[in-house]
Parts: C-alpha cells; sequence; structure tokens
C-alpha cells in the first residue's frame, strides 16, 4: 500500500494547515479553497490530513456513515433496526472526479437490484460515502456548473435529496469541502466561493533554508517512506489527539459579546457582501481557541484567521464621487461651451479625412464617391503624405499598448439538436461521447450507453403479456440510450481593425484592453483562437486557429496601427478562415468579433468601399452556424457615420459600443435563433 506523505513533515505550510485543522474541527466553518501555483503541494497537504483524523463512529452495515448518536439523521434502514451495532471506520477522504456524473454523486437507481427484486432500489452517491468525511475537488474551478449546484444545496442543507427515475429518498449528508485550484485556469463562481468558509494563498517557500529542507524530506520519504513516517509519527499523533481535543472543547467555547462587535466591525470596514462572513469568522476565532487549548476566544484569535475568512469575500470600496464642475454663468461659459462643440466638430470632421470646412453640408448617408471617401484616416490623407512624405510612414504605424482589461460576462452560442465532441467550458451542447451530464432519454443514441431507468419504465407495461425466465422480459424496441451534454469550446475568430483611425482619441488601446479581456476569457473556458487584422490595402491572417492564447496575447500586443481601412478585405478574409474550420469542423460554432469604427474607404474591386462591405456581410450572414458580434469603436458625436452598426445589421450581428465593453456591459452576446 502506497504510503501518504505526513502532514506533520511539509514545510513552510503553517496557514494551510491551521485552515485544514480548522475545517475539519469544525464543519460547520464551510470548508477550505486552497489557491496557488502547480507545484505547491495543495494535493499533498490534503491526503496528509485525512490520515491524522481520529476514527468515528458510524451504524454497522449502513451505507450512509449514519451516527449512532444521531437518531434524527439516521437512513431508512437504520430506524427498522431491532437493534443497533456500531462499529469504528476512519474517516473517508472522497475524490471527486471533474467529469463526475449527477447520478455518481447524488445516487440514482440500482438496476441490477432493481430487477432482481422488482422494486426500485437505490444505489448510494459519492455524497453518501462522504458523510461525516470530506469532499475533495482538485482544480475545483472546472467543475460543470450543474454539479457545482447540487453540491451548493447540499452543503448548505445538509441533506441530499434525490427526486428523479422513480426514487424519492432524503439522507444526511454533512462533509467538509475542500477544493483547490490554480486561478490562471479561472475563477469560481461567485456563488460557489462565498460557500467556502476558509481561503488560503499557497505559494512557493520563498527562503532558501526552506527550499532546501523541503527537497531534503522529500528526497528521505522516497527512499524509504516506511522510516520516514516513523520519524514523525509522533508529531503526527500529538496533532491526531490535539484535534479530538479541539473537538470536545468546542460545544462549550463562546465568545464576548465585544469581540463579537470587533467582528462585525471588521467585516464591515473589510466591505464584504452579506453576512456569512460574520458567521463564518465567529466559528473559524472558536475553533482557533479550542484548538489552542484555550478556553476563551480573544482578538489575536481573530486576527489569525481574519484573512483565510476574509480574502475572497472583501470588496473594493467605491470611490467618493467627483466634485461637481464649478458652475460658470454669463457669456464667456456660453463662448466655451460653443467653442467646445466646434472642437470637436472639427475633430470629428479630421479622423474622417477632412479638413475643417470641408463636406459639413453633406449627409454621410448619400450616394457616391463622397460616401466612400468621407469616412477616411487622417494618417491616410493624400494632403499629408505630400507635405510629409516619408517622414509620416513611421507615425502611420504606430504601437499602442494594450488598455485596461476587464472581466466579460458570458458570451456562448444557443442550443441545437446537434450532437459534438470536444472539451471546454463555454456553450453548453449535445454530446457523441459517453460523458456529460445524462439529459433524456431517446429511442435513438450513442450504441452501448443504454438508459437503463428509461428501457426499464418503456417495458414495464407489457411484461404481463411477454413470457420468459426473466423477471423483466425486454426486446429490441424497448431500448433507450442516453442523451447526453456537457460544456464544450468554441473558436473566437477576432477581427481587428488597425487603421489609422484607430489611433485616434485612444481607440486601440481601449481595443487591445477588450481583445484582451477576451482572450483571458476564451483561455479560461478552452477556447481555440485565431486573429486577422487589416490595414493599408489588404487583410492578413496574424494567427490561424489555434489553442495558444499566450501566443495571440502576444501578438495583440505587437500589432501596429497606420494607413487606410479595408473592412471587405478583412470580411473576405475572415470568411476564408470560418470555412476552413467548418470544413474540418463541421459541427462547429464559430464565434466571429469584429471590432472596427467602420469607416471602410478601400474596396477589392471598383464598386463603392460601402456598398461592397454590406454585401459581403449579408452574403456572410447566411453561414447560421457562426456567431457574428461587432463592436463599435466610432464615439458618438456631432459628425458619425454609425457604418459599423449598417454592417452588424447586413451580418445579423450583435452590436456594442466600444464604450459598452468600457462599462463592462457586455450583455446578451448570444442572439436566441429559433
Amino acid at each position: 500500500m502506497k504510503s501518504i506523505y505526513p502532514f506533520a513533515a511539509l514545510v513552510g505550510l503553517e496557514e494551510l494547515q491551521l485552515a485544514l485543522l480548522l475545517g475539519c474541527v469544525n464543519p460547520g466553518i464551510g470548508g477550505v479553497l486552497i489557491r496557488g501555483e502547480k507545484g505547491t503541494a495543495k494535493s499533498t497537504t490534503v491526503r496528509g490530513l485525512a490520515e491524522l483524523l481520529p476514527d468515528i463512529e458510524v451504524m454497522s452495515d449502513c451505507a450512509f456513515a449514519c451516527d449512532p448518536e444521531k437518531t434524527e439523521q439516521w437512513c431508512t434502514d437504520c430506524r427498522n433496526r431491532r437493534q443497533a451495532v456500531t462499529k469504528l471506520r476512519k474517516v473517508k477522504l472522497v475524490n471527486l472526479p471533474l467529469n463526475i456524473s449527477e447520478d455518481r454523486l447524488a445516487g440514482g437507481i440500482n438496476f441490477s437490484a432493481t430487477v432482481k427484486s422488482g422494486k426500485i432500489a437505490f444505489l448510494p452517491g459519492l455524497m453518501a460515502e462522504a458523510h461525516r468525511g470530506i469532499i475533495y475537488i482538485d482544480e475545483v474551478n472546472l467543475l460543470d456548473d450543474h454539479i457545482v449546484d447540487l453540491l451548493l444545496d447540499t452543503a448548505a442543507s445538509g441533506w441530499n435529496v434525490v427526486e428523479r427515475e422513480g426514487i424519492s429518498i432524503r439522507h444526511a449528508a454533512r462533509f467538509t469541502l475542500i477544493g483547490t485550484m490554480n486561478p490562471e485556469e479561472g475563477e469560481l463562481r461567485p456563488q460557489f466561493l462565498d460557500r467556502f468558509g476558509l481561503c488560503v494563498e499557497v505559494q512557493g517557500c520563498a527562503d532558501l533554508e526552506q527550499r532546501v529542507a523541503l527537497i531534503k524530506r522529500r528526497d528521505d520519504f522516497d527512499r524509504d517512506p516506511a522510516l520516514f513516517c516513523r520519524r514523525f509519527a509522533e508529531k503526527s499523533e500529538k496533532i491526531g489527539h490535539q484535534i479530538r481535543e479541539a473537538q470536545q472543547r468546542l460545544p462549550t467555547m463562546r465568545l464576548s459579546p465585544s469581540i463579537r462587535t470587533f467582528i462585525s466591525e471588521l467585516c464591515l470596514a473589510k466591505n464584504v457582501a452579506g453576512h456569512r462572513a460574520d458567521l463564518v469568522l465567529e466559528q473559524a476565532a472558536i475553533t482557533t481557541a479550542a484548538l489552542a487549548g484555550e478556553n476563551e476566544v480573544t482578538m489575536a484569535h481573530i486576527h489569525q484567521v481574519a484573512s483565510m475568512v476574509l480574502l475572497h469575500r472583501q470588496r473594493e470600496s467605491q470611490p467618493p464621487p467627483p466634485p461637481e464642475p464649478p458652475q460658470n454663468s454669463g457669456d464667456g461659459a456660453d463662448q466655451e461651451e460653443e467653442n467646445s462643440a466646434n472642437n470637436q466638430n472639427q475633430s470629428e470632421h479630421q479622423e474622417a479625412g477632412q479638413e475643417p470646412g470641408e463636406g459639413q453640408q453633406d449627409s454621410p448617408t448619400d450616394s457616391g464617391q463622397q460616401q466612400n471617401e468621407e469616412p477616411d484616416e487622417r494618417e491616410a490623407s493624400p494632403k499629408e503624405d505630400k507635405q510629409h512624405s516619408g517622414s509620416n510612414e513611421k507615425d502611420r504605424n504606430q504601437l499602442f499598448d494594450i488598455g485596461a482589461s476587464f472581466t466579460v460576462k458570458k458570451i456562448s452560442t444557443p442550443k441545437d439538436r446537434l450532437a459534438r465532441r470536444g472539451s471546454g467550458r463555454r456553450s453548453r451542447s449535445r454530446v457523441a461521447q459517453k460523458q456529460g451530464r445524462y439529459s433524456r432519454a431517446s429511442r435513438h443514441g450513442i450504441p452501448g450507453d443504454i438508459a437503463l431507468d428509461a428501457t426499464i419504465r418503456a417495458a414495464a407495461p407489457f411484461q404481463t403479456h411477454r413470457k420468459g425466465k426473466l423477471s423483466l422480459n425486454l426486446i429490441p424496441d424497448d431500448f433507450r440510450y442516453k442523451i447526453r451534454e456537457k460544456r464544450i469550446g468554441n473558436l473566437l475568430l477576432f477581427l481587428v481593425d488597425a487603421s489609422g483611425s484607430m489611433g485616434a482619441r485612444g481607440r486601440m488601446a481601449a481595443s487591445k484592453g477588450a481583445v484582451m479581456s477576451l482572450l483571458l476569457d476564451a483561455y479560461q473556458k478552452r477556447d481555440k483562437v485565431a486573429m486577422i487584422s487589416f490595414r493599408g490595402q489588404e487583410a492578413v491572417v496574424n494567427l490561424p486557429v489555434t489553442g495558444s492564447v499566450e501566443m495571440a496575447g502576444k501578438l495583440l500586443a505587437e500589432m501596429r496601427v497606420g494607413g487606410r481601412t479595408p473592412i471587405a478585405a478583412g470580411l473576405v478574409r475572415a470568411y476564408e478562415q470560418l470555412r476552413n474550420y467548418l470544413v474540418r469542423e463541421p459541427t462547429g460554432r464559430p464565434i466571429v468579433i469584429i471590432i472596427t469604427d467602420g469607416k471602410v474607404n478601400v474596396s477589392l474591386d471598383k464598386a463603392k468601399p460601402v456598398d461592397e462591405m454590406l454585401t459581403i456581410a449579408s452574403a456572410m450572414a447566411a453561414e447560421k452556424r457562426a456567431k457574428y458580434i461587432v463592436v463599435d469603436t466610432e464615439e458618438e458625436g456631432l459628425l458619425s457615420f454609425g457604418l459599423a452598426g449598417q454592417m452588424a445589421d447586413a451580418l445579423q450581428a450583435d452590436f456594442f459600443k466600444i464604450t459598452d465593453l468600457k462599462a463592462l456591459d457586455l450583455v446578451h452576446i448570444v442572439r436566441e435563433k429559433q
């Protein structure tokens, strides 16, 4: 049997060790979340803890580990016993796999027992096995949402309720929830995050002596695990004795009113949401005092655990509103307001490639050559080219920093009836694999993935007319197959306007910030990405379809700005990438995100640039497997062309202004398609 690295032999993880001990002494704290980089002994610490926990007394031959002293929580079998027989057993550490099904977690129908007895029998799940023990989830942030919801409901109530497949059962399920995660892989849902009572950040040892000691101990353990464990046996036994004494002392611990006041003041100062932080901090402080062998909770105990309780709950305080601008009166204020409007008008004309005073009487929607040349870039002006010649070439290839990134809201594609393969965390889809959530049963499905519950129900009404030696006689027409669904990744194809007009007023910096935010979201959702930019006379595939979001971010940082705006060339190149991808992945659901101000002024042929852009966009809209999103970077002012909005209409795309992205208002990106 493989030896477990001793909990007492760990180096430099004192805060994590304390948090785990608190969670096991008092499950009412609500579990422990361990955040940290790869290779920081998170899993090793949890496995070592399970070896230290004292044995518990359970009802003999009980699948739910009922506590003999809590008769109100007994299962039906324990209540029906004539005599209560108990035994001691170790506390169980149940590892929850990321691909676990709902019936394996909560329990479901026991088909073999049901067929033999003719009565529906229940097969307990992992939550029954973990009752009075520990559920451990490695990479908890990658767990499917429906499994997270089930764990939340059970952890909050302490009871697991199963109501499906003809089963109606309720049993106690009180466990300590321990999860580990690497923040680089994505964050937890806020509802799930708040359920963890304690949160600990784990980092590698920064002290040289500790790192050397860690290497030496690990080498000794690998050479002779039994001898190494005996070296720390006395210390491990001492910790186990400390846990037992703390569990016995815990019910007698009390807090003074002044301590409770201090707890609430601390939570208010950290601007936490709700009252769970107050309650958890109270329980954690009580448990810390009990673990230290003391009878009274002091300020020191609160300070010792406050960071664990508040780390994942505290919010940034809202800044005070800016002061009101001074109210000017008289002709001077009117003149200043008029000058400001004139300056804005002049700036908008310059961005559109016009000299001050030119074209002010013409509408941007008028037909003819003027419409196609008005949305020009300042950097591409022929007049400026003549004046500055070679010196302006450097200005027309500017490099802008990436603007501030932010958390984007949900981006996904609507569900349909197609079955797909793949993995990811973005869009929910049927899957053509024997994994994922069992949603319903059908006559057609994956061969071998039989839905026995639906099959039995389909065959049950005809059993009296069928003869056979078995208690259940099935024919091929009875069989039903499982329809499963899970989340999969998408292809995010970024089409970025890198023309000269994007350099005005920080548009490109803001656009790069938006793209970087979406790239981070794509990394967390396990998407594939591709990137195309257009400027001058052509569109360039900066990054073909790949899973390397890091490479996309590097190319984005190096993307330069300058030249004219060949949107038509960008759309054609994007369609080529879409077509190639869909040939390889016929069931794919690509999402095309177009970031531009829409001021097209270069055509592929002799057609007018705007008309050509809208014609190509209309043709691309015929590909219903693709989802289009247009983000308009043009600022609203006295002179706005609205060409990006027209392109969005032609593409049947969702349309957003760049200001919506800055305001974290990227909502309802997926339009429900009938």
